[in-house]
């Protein structure tokens, strides 16, 4: 049945497509065990690809002394291995650098499982690969299904063999082609005896062991499943892409709980072949109660490794929290549809569960519908002396100090005198109370255990001292012994509280730390506004959290990512580091130590990605180098990662804006001053040009009044012309911030004196009223730039005002301490300025309408808002009452004046 394909995997699967088109292709030639002759198909598949004109080089190929096999590497470009000095020996690997210089077509890279020697880029070849294939080059290789992460355990079980080099499922699964290269056991087997596979002596170590008629066959089998598997699996990704019905309505959802305990290994193996052999997701989770905080420190890496080694299989990992395991566990699986739940099965003796049911007990009683498998909790297979190792140190890692039950015994003791002290030995019921209370307080400050130990102590001190008959452990009378019973039971009820009251508690301080932790640092992230405070905050969080030296580094002038801000939480990368950054930068995946690129490195990098793309890099120096290989911990800083990283982004767009925004603003300036040219110097331009003509032309026939109007004709559009190109100078240098102003102790009748003079022609018969008080403080300032703040203040009065109307300069002192502020007014009795203009009239190039007016550039009375900014004061325009407007401005006092020297009497 033929259905209409779902949108959204179609757009799912376009973005797939999309991403991978980036990468090479990686063609895996697959088989069952050595010999079966993947290199010798590869060679084949290679030449073909070399007849089509593709370029095809060899990085690695194994021909382990076979002739047929190095036979068809003739003809192929083979490129020479890195040599690498190994404790004095030279060995020779796999030129990473070399073929991504290269960049061929397809490149040959034989037994992709191999371990590269101590000192190379990568500790495996397949992330040696991995890289290649990012540089979009198309990558042959082989691999043996023993090799698979995920058989592990399976092929040492058949086999007995342990093989170490191993390859997560997820490489071949992400492949683009698998060739399975098959041959029957008998044939291989004949193969190996001809010495076709290995040298006679290898050969025979190898059927004596590995190579049995009957392991072939297992291997064969686990081989062919799992290419019939993944082609299931590219079936099923075909029939949703063209919309076919499955033929399963429900889909099968695997979770498999891990703990410390060395077995989980087997468990997430399991768990990953069953959810293989399924075709379901499968969860590994690991459930954080309260008692779990307290965990010592090999077990909580054990669980780090375990945790992470399930991620390596391809499990989606997570960690839970809550008080009871096997309650959290169950509303996580129904959260998510969980249909098979697998846990371990106990390994501590069976008279636990009479105090408390066992975790595999309470899940398999509350399951209600979801399958529960149980897997034997056997040790891993790295042998005797790696079980032994765990086992001694999770017995070293137990040890506990005394103290807790000195002091319980000690507890107990002062219970038993303030009884005896205070009741004697007559009031039973209050000495049973006093015991408990010491049970409970014992339970509070120092643990289960230890009021586990008093609870005792209390029922056989009480039996001692206070029942008959005294001084023994006989009791003679029925109800002292169900007192003691009722006595232990409620010591045990309320040492158990107790326990659980101090781990809730213990729980919720952290879980309160780590939430206040996180809004502080949001909110620091969301308040800086330059790079700096953001870096610097984003620093002193990151060290708080995973106790941790931070470097943040951006990227400089040449596009490689620095360090440009120190600060105590903060480190310098050295010069293995820094390579580590460069790499990360450049590949935009997280490197150094706890990851599998350059592991050796003492720091983690990990990229800074926002939203429209990288933006530098962040490197993690811990204290504990174990930190970060909880997956947890580092789920937890790819978040803060993203956070920074987007905070980053939004003050880097910020400052793009705020740059685009001053081009636009010059831009804007740049046209309104063009448009002011050729609009308001047009007119003076042709008047001068007039009587300039006029002039030249005479030739004695005008009168001497009309040759002296033109001149002064001449004289004032030169004055108006001059007028407005220093206003545009003036604004230009207000614009792009080349104002300075150099403010010196000035008094301000000299200024305003300055200014009338220059003024004087075009005031015309107006009045002009100047009001300086006699007491008038020198006022810091710049004399040149005030003065051109009154001048054109004052022809701005002129320009609007009818002749003969009288104009008022008034200066007043204010204020108090640092308020202290001299106040200059202008005011006329013109028109006035209309109410909803009082505050444009300071804007570039917005001028009144007057009618028989002018009205300029509009560029004075911003010229004069500049200016008088720029000496911290301020500037504003107000109507008159009875008809005016008045322009005000402040100027600050600030500091003292010097002290001016009395006149000489000579």
């Amino acid at each position: 049945m033929v259905a209409r394909p779902d949108p959204d995997e179609l757009l799912r699967r376009v973005q797939a497509e999309a991403s991978r088109a980036k990468r090479g292709k990686l063609t895996v030639f697959f088989g069952a065990a050595p010999g079966v002759g993947k290199t010798y198909a590869m060679l084949e598949a290679a030449r073909s690809e070399r007849d089509l004109k593709r370029d095809v080089v060899i990085g690695v190929v194994e021909t382990h002394g076979r002739y047929d096999t190095a036979a068809l590497c003739i003809g192929l470009d083979l490129l020479p291995k890195k040599k690498i000095d190994h404790k004095g020996v030279p060995l020779e690997e796999l030129d990473t650098d070399a073929i991504l210089a290269r960049k061929p077509g397809i490149v040959l890279i034989d037994e992709l499982a191999h371990a590269n020697v101590e000192g190379s880029r990568h500790p495996k070849r397949w992330q040696d690969v991995e890289e290649i294939l990012g540089a979009g080059i198309d990558v042959y290789t082989t691999l043996n299904v023993q090799h698979l992460e995920s058989l592990n355990d399976v092929v040492a079980q058949i086999t007995g063999v342990v093989v170490r080099e191993t390859v997560p499922d997820s490489v071949l699964e992400a492949a683009d082609d698998v060739r399975i290269i098959d041959l029957p056991p008998d044939e291989l087997l004949e193969r190996l005896a001809d010495g076709k596979v290995y040298l006679p002596e290898q050969a025979r170590r190898a059927i004596d062991h590995f190579f049995q008629k009957g392991n072939l066959i297992a291997l064969r089998e686990l081989a062919l499943r799992r290419t019939a598997a993944r082609v299931d699996e590219q079936m099923r990704v075909y029939q949703r892409a063209h919309g076919i019905d499955r033929a399963w309505p429900v889909a099968e959802r695997l979770l498999v709980c891990l703990s410390p305990s060395p077995s989980s290994i087997r468990l997430a193996r399991a768990a990953r072949r069953m959810a293989t052999e399924l075709r379901a997701e499968w969860i590994a989770a690991y459930i954080e109660t309260p008692a779990a905080l307290r965990l010592p420190g090999a077990d909580r890496a054990r669980v780090a490794t375990n945790l992470r080694f399930a991620e390596q299989l391809g499990a989606e990992v997570v960690t839970l929290s809550g008080a009871n395991a096997a309650e959290e566990t169950l509303r996580y699986a129904r959260s998510r549809n969980v249909t098979k739940i697998v846990v371990g099965r106990p390994t501590y003796p069976r008279w636990r569960e009479i105090l408390r049911a066992s975790f595999l007990d309470q899940i398999v009683r509350a399951s209600e519908g979801i399958d529960v498998y149980v897997i034997s909790g056997e040790s891993d297979a790295d042998g005797d002396g790696a079980a032994a190792r765990t086992r001694a140190d999770t017995t070293s890692s137990s040890r506990t100090s005394a103290v807790p039950y000195f002091a319980s015994a000690a507890m107990v003791a002062c219970a038993v005198l303030a009884s005896w002290l205070l009741f004697g030995q007559s009031q039973l019921p209050d000495i049973v109370m006093v015991h408990l209370l010491a049970v409970v307080l014992v339970a509070m400050r120092f643990g289960y255990a230890a009021s586990l130990l008093a609870t005792v102590l209390s029922v056989l001190t009480v039996d001692f001292f206070f029942v008959p008959p005294y001084f023994s452990f006989a009791v003679t009378d029925f109800r002292h012994v169900v007192m003691f019973g009722v006595m232990f039971v409620v010591a045990l009820v309320i040492s158990g509280l107790a326990k659980r009251i101090r781990e809730q508690a213990d729980a919720a301080r952290q879980r309160e730390q780590r939430t206040a932790i996180l809004y502080a640092m949001t909110r620091d992230l969301a308040i800086a506004r330059s790079m700096e405070p953001l870096v610097a905050a984003a620093t002193r969080h990151l060290h708080d959290i995973f106790d941790s030296r931070v470097a943040i580094l951006l990227p400089g002038p040449d596009g490689t990512p620095k360090s440009t801000f120190e600060d105590p939480w903060s480190f310098v990368p050295d010069e293995k580091v820094a390579g580590v950054v460069a790499w990360v930068w450049e590949h935009e995946q997280a490197a150094g130590l706890a990851t599998d690129t350059l592991p050796s490195a003492d720091a983690l990098a990990l990229p800074l990605r926002g939203p429209q793309g990288k933006v530098g890099v962040l490197g993690m120096q811990p204290t504990d180098p174990r930190r970060f290989v909880d997956p947890e911990q580092r789920r937890l800083l790819e978040l803060f990662a993203s956070q920074v990283a987007a905070a980053i982004e939004r003050v880097q767009l910020a400052g793009d804006a705020q740059k685009k925004q001053l081009e636009i603003e010059a831009e804007r300036l740049r046209s309104s001053l063009l448009s002011s040219v050729s609009h308001d110097l047009r007119t003076p331009l042709a008047v001068v040009t007039g009587a300039a003509s006029s002039l030249l032309e005479d030739e004695g026939t005008l009168p001497a009044h009309a040759r002296r109007e033109l001149l002064e004709t001449i004289h004032e559009e030169t004055l108006r012309l001059t007028r407005l190109v220093r206003n545009l100078l003036d604004m230009t240098r207000l614009a792009s911030g080349a104002l300075r102003v150099t403010k010196e102790w000035q008094p301000l009748e000299e200024i305003v004196g300055a200014a009338l003079g220059r003024v004087e022609d075009r005031l015309g018969q107006r009045e002009v009223k100047v009001d300086l008080p006699t007491g008038l403080p020198l006022v810091p300032i710049d004399a040149v730039l005030l003065e051109q703040v009154l001048i054109n203040l004052l022809e701005n009065a002129a320009k609007y005002t009818p002749q003969g109307s009288p104009i008022e300069l008034v200066a007043r002192a204010s204020g108090e301490g640092k308020e202290r502020v001299v106040t200059v007014d202008i005011a006329d009795r013109g028109p006035g300025v209309p109410a909803d203009e009082l505050t444009r009239v300071f804007e570039k190039f917005f001028r009144l309408t007057r009618e028989g007016k002018t009205g300029g550039a509009g560029l004075g009375l911003a010229i004069c808002k500049g200016v008088v900014e720029a000496h911290g004061g301020r500037i504003w325009a107000e109507n008159r009452d009875g008809g005016g407007a008045r322009f005000r401005f402040t100027l600050p006092l600030e500091g003292d004046p010097p002290e001016l020297a009395p006149p000489s009497l000579s």
